[in-house]
Protein backbone atom coordinates (compact mmCIF):
# COMPACT_ATOMS: atom_id res chain seq x y z
CA UNK A 1 0.00 0.00 0.00
CA UNK A 2 1.30 3.48 -0.62
CA UNK A 3 -0.12 6.67 0.61
CA UNK A 4 0.04 10.03 -0.92
CA UNK A 5 -0.91 13.25 1.08
CA UNK A 6 -1.38 16.07 -0.72
CA UNK A 7 -1.29 19.80 0.35
CA UNK A 8 -0.65 23.47 -1.16
CA UNK A 9 -4.36 24.21 -2.55
CA UNK A 10 -6.25 27.77 -2.15
CA UNK A 11 -7.62 30.40 -3.86
CA UNK A 12 -5.51 32.67 -6.17
CA UNK A 13 -5.92 35.25 -8.66
CA UNK A 14 -4.89 35.05 -12.42
CA UNK A 15 -1.28 35.51 -12.67
CA UNK A 16 -0.35 34.56 -9.67
CA UNK A 17 1.21 30.93 -7.85
CA UNK A 18 0.75 28.21 -5.68
CA UNK A 19 2.89 25.16 -4.89
CA UNK A 20 1.40 21.65 -4.01
CA UNK A 21 3.02 18.97 -2.07
CA UNK A 22 2.43 15.19 -2.90
CA UNK A 23 4.34 12.90 0.51
CA UNK A 24 4.59 9.36 -0.73
CA UNK A 25 4.79 7.05 2.20
CA UNK A 26 4.05 3.53 2.41
CA UNK A 27 5.42 0.73 0.39
CA UNK A 28 7.00 3.27 -2.64
CA UNK A 29 10.14 0.90 -3.10
CA UNK A 30 7.74 -0.25 -5.84
CA UNK A 31 6.73 2.83 -7.12
CA UNK A 32 8.14 3.94 -10.85
CA UNK A 33 6.38 6.99 -11.45
CA UNK A 34 4.59 10.28 -9.48
CA UNK A 35 2.13 12.85 -11.67
CA UNK A 36 -0.36 15.24 -11.31
CA UNK A 37 -3.53 15.48 -12.19
CA UNK A 38 -6.67 17.34 -12.24
CA UNK A 39 -10.20 17.77 -12.62
CA UNK A 40 -12.05 20.78 -13.78
CA UNK A 41 -15.75 21.44 -12.83
CA UNK A 42 -18.14 18.83 -15.10
CA UNK A 43 -14.85 18.11 -16.97
CA UNK A 44 -13.22 14.58 -16.68
CA UNK A 45 -9.59 13.84 -14.83
CA UNK A 46 -6.90 15.23 -17.06
CA UNK A 47 -3.28 15.01 -17.04
CA UNK A 48 -0.97 17.72 -15.86
CA UNK A 49 2.59 16.70 -15.10
CA UNK A 50 4.73 13.60 -14.26
CA UNK A 51 8.20 12.67 -13.59
CA UNK A 52 9.67 9.17 -12.79
CA UNK A 53 10.60 7.94 -9.04
CA UNK A 54 14.10 8.60 -9.45
CA UNK A 55 13.18 12.01 -10.29
CA UNK A 56 15.39 12.05 -13.65
CA UNK A 57 12.26 12.81 -16.31
CA UNK A 58 9.46 14.98 -16.37
CA UNK A 59 6.84 15.80 -18.93
CA UNK A 60 3.97 18.24 -19.15
CA UNK A 61 0.29 18.52 -20.66
CA UNK A 62 0.95 20.61 -23.42
CA UNK A 63 -1.59 23.36 -21.61
CA UNK A 64 0.98 23.87 -18.40
CA UNK A 65 3.92 23.93 -20.22
CA UNK A 66 6.47 26.58 -19.36
CA UNK A 67 4.00 27.45 -16.37
CA UNK A 68 4.10 24.80 -14.29
CA UNK A 69 7.25 23.03 -12.94
CA UNK A 70 7.00 19.36 -11.12
CA UNK A 71 9.92 18.63 -9.07
CA UNK A 72 10.87 15.34 -6.42
CA UNK A 73 12.71 15.51 -2.90
CA UNK A 74 14.17 12.27 -3.10
CA UNK A 75 14.89 12.35 0.80
CA UNK A 76 11.82 13.21 1.82
CA UNK A 77 9.94 11.06 -1.20
CA UNK A 78 7.78 14.42 -1.72
CA UNK A 79 6.46 15.67 -5.19
CA UNK A 80 6.09 19.21 -5.57
CA UNK A 81 4.17 21.14 -8.29
CA UNK A 82 5.06 24.61 -8.49
CA UNK A 83 2.27 26.64 -10.36
CA UNK A 84 2.88 30.23 -11.77
CA UNK A 85 1.08 32.33 -13.75
CA UNK A 86 -2.17 30.97 -13.35
CA UNK A 87 -4.78 30.87 -15.37
CA UNK A 88 -8.76 30.84 -14.39
CA UNK A 89 -8.70 27.93 -17.03
CA UNK A 90 -6.30 25.96 -14.23
CA UNK A 91 -9.52 25.81 -11.56
CA UNK A 92 -9.54 22.10 -10.59
CA UNK A 93 -9.62 19.48 -7.67
CA UNK A 94 -5.83 18.58 -8.29
CA UNK A 95 -4.34 15.27 -7.96
CA UNK A 96 -1.38 13.31 -7.19
CA UNK A 97 -1.11 9.71 -8.06
CA UNK A 98 1.67 7.23 -8.09
CA UNK A 99 2.03 3.99 -10.53
CA UNK A 100 4.07 0.62 -9.56
CA UNK A 101 6.28 -1.11 -12.02
CA UNK A 102 9.22 -2.82 -12.55
CA UNK A 103 10.94 -0.21 -14.87
CA UNK A 104 10.89 3.51 -14.73
CA UNK A 105 9.09 4.81 -17.60
CA UNK A 106 6.64 7.76 -18.18
CA UNK A 107 2.99 7.12 -18.85
CA UNK A 108 0.09 9.49 -18.91
CA UNK A 109 -3.35 7.34 -18.40
CA UNK A 110 -4.70 7.97 -15.31
CA UNK A 111 -6.07 4.39 -15.51
CA UNK A 112 -2.38 3.24 -14.91
CA UNK A 113 -1.62 4.39 -11.64
CA UNK A 114 -2.13 2.45 -8.93
CA UNK A 115 -2.56 4.92 -6.13
CA UNK A 116 -4.32 8.35 -5.33
CA UNK A 117 -4.26 11.28 -3.05
CA UNK A 118 -7.64 13.01 -1.76
CA UNK A 119 -7.25 15.95 -3.66
CA UNK A 120 -6.74 19.74 -3.30
CA UNK A 121 -8.88 22.63 -4.82
CA UNK A 122 -6.95 25.11 -6.43
CA UNK A 123 -9.01 28.80 -7.20
CA UNK A 124 -8.04 31.00 -9.88
CA UNK A 125 -10.05 34.27 -9.77
CA UNK A 126 -10.05 36.49 -12.46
Amino acid sequence: QVQLVESGGGLVQAGGSLRLSCAASGRTFKLCQLAWFRQPPGKEREFVATVTWSGDSTYYADSVKGRFTISKDNASNTVYLQMNSLEREDTAVYYCAARSAATQSLVFSRWRFDSWGQGTQVTVSS
